[in-house]
């Protein structure tokens, strides 16, 4: 016959399954990507296709070289230009974005910046004017510059700190860029550059995207300090690690802007191909990105974000030499090779950026996706005007020592705290605390001594374990 338990204590089987049940629980938040809470998934998939067609525009610009070449007769200096006008304000604009966001949550500027990314590009084959050309350009740029610190603070908060979660946001991007080939090819090798309206398509679908993401992610609206910072613990910036961080970027983003302004153009050449041939090289260049990305997340989980950079930068240098020496077919190999090792650092770069500078997400996400990634646009004419006074193949062999740089410039980085695993280990922890019997707390709140009186009693002791005399 069953026995019932006395009052006040729980059946010995109960305790045995509560205990086995809260393993099980933290066990599985152990096996997090980060140690963070499950990111939330719908919103993270609107902000990644939004994502994508933002970035649609960034690669955009590059696409659309071949074409000024062949129908406007520009040089090599002159195409790089309008590179330049797409990059520059973009890098000067992105970081003062990111500072207004650390003060001011600002999440319209989502759907209004992917218009303005989508309407430069939109125009900027409608005049032939070369001035006319570069001012849309900017514009474009701008809005691009403004979509960027805005929607990484918005993933973060929808990703709650996972590695995994973020390369899929990053990945959106990175599918953007890969269809920008296509898109402008469909377009613009069927109409002439005059179609180039057309190419407003996926603004509009963005920023319907944008405006869906809006009213489902789960962010504070607090003012005068941004969303992440008002869920995020204070800590200590630590300049001297992100600066480093932002170098090695630097000169990645060199590599990239470089070879995506240049490599439809010598893949011609040294394949023997045409405009497709071009057009595959360009596309391979952005989609093994999204490859790279998926598996940045992954390694970090494992291996730990820094060492994943450091290796990736490592790798890319001989697959770098190989696109520049190496003839034929194989340059594809080699294009999709440094592909994956420029961006499966790209998610981790940002994050990293943000926990470096927890006080300055905005501006830290403005640096990393913005500053350092489109500063690299700044040398597209030295790589021009290069390519114009010897040959393509001349201009781009420096691109294969910078990865090494970047290398060398991450080699003294350490691995930040990450803000969602010390608040993930404080729920878990408050979560894994058995709930005590009312009767026994009421017990034990009565004989603890009052926190205050204790303090006022053993000053000495607590000073003596603050300086460690």
């Amino acid at each position: 016959m069953p026995t019932t338990p006395p009052p006040g204590r729980s059946d010995p089987s109960q305790r045995i399954h509560q205990s086995r049940r809260s393993h099980r629980s933290h066990r599985s938040h152990r096996s997090e990507a980060s140690g963070a809470p499950r990111p939330s998934g719908s919103p993270l998939l609107l902000l990644a296709l939004g994502h994508a067609c933002v970035d649609v525009y960034q690669g955009s610009v590059a696409a659309l070289v071949p074409f000024f070449l062949a129908e406007r007769a520009y040089t090599y200096a002159a195409a790089s230009g309008i590179v330049l006008a797409a990059s520059l304000l973009s890098s000067v604009a992105q970081p003062l974005f990111g500072a207004l966001t650390d003060k001011w949550p600002m999440p319209w500027l989502l759907p209004v910046s992917t218009l303005a990314g989508g309407v430069g590009v939109a125009l900027s084959g409608v005049s032939g004017s070369y001035a006319l050309t570069l001012t849309v350009v900017a514009v474009s740029g701008i809005g691009v510059a403004a979509y960027h610190p805005e929607s990484a603070r918005m993933a973060r908060v929808a990703s709650r700190g996972s590695h995994t979660a973020m390369g899929w946001f990053s990945l959106g991007g990175n599918l953007g860029f890969a269809t920008a080939p296509l898109a402008v090819s469909a377009v613009v090798a069927t109409g002439g550059l005059h179609a180039s309206p057309l190419l407003i398509v996926p603004a509009l679908v963005g920023a319907a995207l944008c405006l869906a993401a809006l009213r489902t992610v789960n962010a504070p609206t607090t003012t005068g300090r941004s969303a992440s910072a008002a869920t995020r613990p204070a800590g200590k910036d630590d300049w001297p690690a992100f600066l480093r961080m932002s170098g090695a970027i630097v000169c990645r983003s060199i590599v990239f802007v470089g070879l995506s302004a240049f490599i439809s153009l010598y893949a011609r050449q040294r394949t023997g191909g045409g405009e497709i041939a071009g057009t595959a090289a360009l596309f391979v260049l952005y989609l093994g990105g999204a490859i790279g990305t998926v598996a940045g997340g992954r390694l970090a989980t494992r291996y730990g974000r820094v060492r994943v950079v450091r290796w990736s930068y490592a790798l890319t240098v001989p697959a770098v030499a190989g696109i520049v020496l190496v003839p034929g077919p194989l340059l594809y190999l080699f294009v999709a090779l440094t592909s994956a090792g420029l961006y499966v650092p790209f998610s981790l770069h940002v994050t990293l950026g943000q926990d470096y500078l927890p006080r300055r997400v905005g501006t830290a996400s403005g640096v990393t996706l913005g500053l350092t990634v489109s500063v690299g646009g700044i040398a597209s004419p030295l790589i021009g005007a290069a390519a114009d006074a010897t040959s393509l193949q001349t201009a781009l062999a420096p691109l294969i020592a910078l990865p090494a740089l970047g290398w060398l410039l991450l080699r003294t980085l350490h691995e930040p705290a990450m803000p969602e695993a010390a608040m993930s280990e404080a729920a878990m922890s408050e979560a894994a605390t058995p709930a005590a019997d009312p009767a026994e707390a009421a017990a034990s709140e009565a004989a603890a001594p009052d926190p205050a009186r204790a303090v006022a009693r053993a000053p000495h002791r607590d000073t003596a374990r603050t300086t460690g005399t």
